[in-house]
């Protein structure tokens, strides 16, 4: 196992709660952070929005009670919103919880966003909206293909580096190459900032099958919640980022009548699996995460505090 921070040490501890989705770190989470007396700050990226509840497998009205949580529907989303705004607001809030308890934690499956709180990202330029306009017409005509061909040419580098299936990354890839005139893959220096606490990093796993059974049962329960009743509610916004996600443009095509509701939601279902062997695959690079099964929250709090 990988070392760890030990609790009897001074100092501040933050306890990365992180694994792919529906992996059960709502729960787990929870249940560290009343052991430890302390908060929860959420780096699932999908779960700033406050417009997105239902679709973004948001912790429920009676999670949310058990435990202050933070970064949970914060934000609309037509608020511009990145990794690096929310490195500095994560920062301001762990900087305030440090004051009142000695541990704090953080979870959720998007690693940039994890990462941007343990280690910090690049100083970026902030966003471009006439830059950003223009690209979002080019992705409205050519799609992702068009984004993809244009970042092949402004930054090959980055372009074999970044997650081709994920249009926000290349947009603002692209968005800051017309910016600054350099490659993106330039200006990306990945050095890590110092910060005043320790970090020790939960990872939490299960069997394929058992995860996969996990995914096709939260759709269906995402869809007796009333998800269709809030994808169409959110039909009007459609162009923005936030809505380019697995659980709600599915169906937006099937608002379009170009699919059925069964295929959708097997679309759904089928998206999400690729989501979470895409979070794995990011995750399974860090070294420095521990993993556990998600029903071993004992053995996890022993190992918090040998």
């Amino acid at each position: 196992m990988t070392a760890n921070p030990k609790m009897n040490d001074p100092g501040r501890l933050l306890v990365v709660v992180c694994g792919p989705t529906a992996t059960g770190k709502t729960s787990v989470a929870i249940r560290l952070a009343q052991t430890l007396k302390t908060e929860i700050l959420s780096a699932d990226s999908r779960q700033f929005y406050r417009e997105m509840q239902i679709g973004t497998a948001r912790p429920r009205a009676d999670e949310l009670a058990l435990v202050p949580h933070h970064f949970i529907g914060h934000i609309s989303i037509s608020q511009a919103y990145d990794a690096s705004r929310y490195e500095n607001d994560a920062l301001g809030v762990l900087e305030k919880l440090f004051h009142l308890n000695r541990t704090a934690i953080l979870t959720g499956g998007s690693g940039l966003y994890i990462n941007a709180v343990c280690h910090g990202i690049d100083n970026l330029p902030e966003p471009d909206q006439e830059v950003r306009e223009k690209m979002k017409i080019l992705y409205g005509k050519e799609g992702i293909a068009g984004l993809r061909s244009m970042l092949k040419i402004l930054d090959p580098v980055y372009y074999d580096q970044v997650d081709l299936a994920n249009p926000k990354r290349l947009l603002r890839a692209i968005e800051v190459c017309i910016i600054t005139g350099k490659p993106y893959s330039f200006l990306r220096t990945n050095k890590t900032k110092p910060r005043n606490f320790s970090v020790l990093k939960i990872g939490l796993q299960r069997e394929k099958e058992e995860l996969y059974e996990r995914i096709n049962a939260r759709v269906d329960q995402m869809m007796a919640d009333g998800l269709l009743a809030e994808a169409e509610g959110l039909l009007p916004f459609r162009h923005m980022n936030a809505l380019n996600t697995v659980g709600y443009k599915e169906l937006f095509t099937y608002f379009d009548g170009d699919i059925s509701l069964d295929m959708a939601l097997q679309n759904i279902k089928t998206h999400s699996r690729n989501y979470a062997k895409r979070q794995m695959t990011w995750l399974r690079k860090d070294p420095s995460i521990t993993w556990f099964h998600s029903d071993q929250v004992e053995e996890i709090i022993n190992f918090i505090f040998s």
